[in-house]
């Protein structure tokens, strides 16, 4: 059984002290239902490869370079095996990369690609109270900790990527602030206005109607805030966005993928201001591959065979764009 109590202790007593404070009523018996009473059927398979992680205490910890892990020079081969097996018993790894005492997480995506072209257009995260929507495993929230941030909350539904989040946070930072908490972003209290900075990478397009989701993350955030939202794009006019009949690169929760002007007037429509796009570009094949630690199907396997340009039901390969607005 997950101990979410003790895993959540410090975030809760930190909530109770803010405006969060208004989100516990419903945050506790949500985390206790999703892993306590009704838990995913797999987490038991994860815990018990979370708990077969050795205890090991590093000496140097990474959290504000390229490479996010820690370090030692102590440990014996047994204890690498362990490390090993224990971190593949919680694949597929999807963002990252992580390395754990020479243990190197190569994940699907290159996440650290990403933070560096946002990284230089966000205001500074330094004593930041920041909350990342639909963080997978967590990767930026490290990055948005190294940077400087006074506290992360992270928010993904999946429990795997739970167990990976605290996998890495057993050696990174077992009492640091930031959390992962197993929720969707329709089970965040409305309008709390209670982060400095919310991110949303890479979930606009899941939404069947993003105005909505551009509305809950303003509510989110306090006056002032800054709202950092990177997604797929595709090009075209003022107005156009691209709506795929069924799947889009095999992926069939994808909805609305505007161009660049129509997202921005979607923004101001939202009522942000300062509204800008900081750098957009085409994934490439280098930045979501599979690998040993993900080992299904990537990006690759989504493009046209004879035209990498479209995808395998003939739109325009996936482009991403980060936009940064404020409220």
């Amino acid at each position: 059984m997950f101990d979410y109590q003790e895993t959540y202790q410090d975030l809760f007593a930190f909530m109770r002290e803010t405006k969060l404070a208004r989100w516990l009523d419903s945050l506790e018996p949500l985390l206790k239902h999703k892993l306590q009473d009704k838990p995913h059927g797999d987490l038991k398979r994860w815990l018990d490869a979370l708990n077969s992680l050795p205890d090991i205490a590093p000496e140097n910890v990474n959290i504000d370079q390229a490479r996010v892990g820690a370090d030692s020079t102590k440990l014996i081969a047994e204890q690498q095996q362990q490390l090993e097996a224990g971190l593949r018993g919680l694949s597929p790894w999807r963002k990252g990369p992580f390395e754990l005492f020479g243990t190197h997480i190569d994940t699907e995506w290159r996440s650290d690609w990403k933070w560096d072209r946002i990284k230089e257009h966000i205001s500074p995260l330094h004593n930041r109270v920041i909350l990342d929507v639909g963080c997978g495993s967590g990767y930026h929230c490290w990055r948005m900790l190294g940077d400087g941030a006074a506290r992360v909350v992270g928010i993904d539904p999946s429990n795997l990527f739970l167990m990976q989040f605290e996998a890495i946070k057993k050696y990174c930072g077992p009492t640091a602030p930031i959390h992962l908490l197993p929720v969707r972003m329709e089970d965040v209290t409305a309008n709390l206005e209670a982060f400095d900075t919310t991110f949303s990478m890479g979930v606009l397009y899941h939404r069947r109607s993003p105005i909505d989701h551009l509305l809950e993350l303003k509510g989110t955030l306090r006056k002032g805030g800054e709202l950092v939202l990177e997604t797929l794009v595709t090009d075209g006019e003022l107005g156009y966005s691209l709506v795929p009949e069924d799947r889009y690169s095999m992926m069939r929760n994808v909805w609305f993928i505007p161009s660049i002007p129509t997202l921005e007037l979607w923004l101001r429509r939202a009522g942000f201001s300062d509204v800008r796009c900081v750098e957009n570009n085409v994934t490439s094949l280098e930045e979501q591959r599979a690998t040993e630690w993900m080992s299904f199907q990537s990006l690759k396997d989504f493009l046209d065979p004879d035209d990498p340009s479209r995808t395998i039901e003939g739109y325009p390969a996936p482009k991403r764009a980060t936009f940064i607005a404020r409220k």
